[in-house]
């Protein structure tokens, strides 16, 4: 699979982009495990144009990350424009538009999944971006604002006239949100109706290595997009890739080496975000991290407590999930640092990883 001169593979697997959740040092980690492509945390159009803070630290990355996709949104045409011209002087790989996130505050303004009720104003845009960007502009939507406009059919051949070169799809309307199935069908119809020159990706309910492959077996699609699958979960990208070539899932992650690569997380979002913010945000992750887990919840209410990155790494690194009534406090010092002893970079700095 090929998106302009980037070349991807056979059926390769792409870290989606979620807010809050795919930022650097999370990338580094799904990099790491084996997603192929990497894309940003959504950013603001307006927001890059007025250059609001946030904004442009979204738009940072690790030249370790590439291939990685920068994702914007916005409904204003020439905003949109001026943003992505932002975005090709940041040279990432890839320039991606969304027109899919369902949220209100981003699709009562035409952005996101707001634009599919305006096809001509959904053109204009993705022409705009076309048109100022030196690298392939790739778009991520939905099947159409509710059952009764899904036009996926008609949006999928125009993005490929406005001279995009892959789509993604969220197998959901808008008015789904992120509720029931993603029906897969409708990536099996574009795949077969559409007439497509471009790669499909497909996106939603790609949780577990059997669904990954289910997808790409059952819709036709050329790469698979991971989303909530990858939350707490960075090695679904290798096991994926396992199951696919000996149709063997792999055994759980041990214990040890889960812990260290939550520790390394805590530690790139510390020095990423600054410490206090860094293990205030990584607070979101431990969820996914040791979801059935034994004592997973007292472990995660543990680590609720630091307010400082080695409070909370003491706490991790002591804890053993076979010794549930341990008295953390009373332990010795953490007796591994794990991100010295995987050989793993102990920072993020603006474009590289040290």
């Amino acid at each position: 699979m090929r998106i302009g001169s980037l070349e991807f593979g056979e059926q390769p697997l792409f870290l989606a982009p979620m807010e809050d959740v795919s930022d650097p040092p999370f990338r580094v980690l799904c990099k790491r495990f084996g997603a192929d492509l990497l894309y940003t945390e959504f950013i603001s159009s307006g927001g890059l144009v007025h250059g609001a803070d946030g904004s442009l630290r979204k738009l940072e990355f690790s030249e370790a990350e590439r291939p990685v996709a920068v994702q914007i949104f916005g409904g204003e045409v020439d905003q949109v424009r001026e943003a992505a011209a932002i975005v090709d002087r940041a040279a990432p790989d890839i320039i991606d538009i969304n027109f899919g996130c369902p949220v209100k505050k981003v699709v009562c303004k035409d952005g996101g999944a707001g634009i599919l009720r305006d096809l001509p104003k959904m053109r204009a845009i993705t022409e705009a971006v076309v048109e100022v960007a030196t690298r392939p502009v790739t778009v991520k939507t939905r099947l159409g604002w509710n059952d009764e406009s899904i036009r996926i059919l008609d949006v999928a051949r125009m993005m490929e006239e406005c001279g995009v070169q892959a789509l993604a799809v969220h197998a959901r309307t808008r008015a789904q949100m992120y509720r029931g199935e993603a029906r897969w069908e409708w990536l099996r119809r574009i795949h077969d109706e559409a007439g497509l020159g471009i790669p499909l990706i497909g996106n939603g309910d790609a949780t577990t290595p059997e669904k990954i492959r289910d997808m790409f077996e059952r819709t036709g699609v050329d790469a698979v997009m991971i989303g909530r699958g990858a939350i707490g979960n960075p090695w679904i990208f290798r096991d994926a890739r396992i199951f696919r070539e000996t149709g063997e899932l792999p055994p759980p992650v041990p214990w040890e080496e889960r812990i260290a690569v939550v520790a390394e997380h805590l530690t790139l979002k510390s020095e990423w975000l600054g410490e206090r913010k860094g293990v205030l945000e990584m607070r979101r992750m431990y969820g996914g991290y040791f979801k059935g887990f034994p004592q997973a919840s007292r472990l995660r209410s543990l680590l609720m407590e630091g307010t400082a990155r080695d409070e909370v790494l003491e706490v991790l690194l002591n804890f053993r999930e076979d010794e549930p009534d341990v008295q953390v406090a009373a332990l010795r010092p953490a007796r591994m640092d794990p991100v010295a002893r995987a050989g793993l970079p102990s920072r993020i700095e603006r474009g590289r990883v040290v």
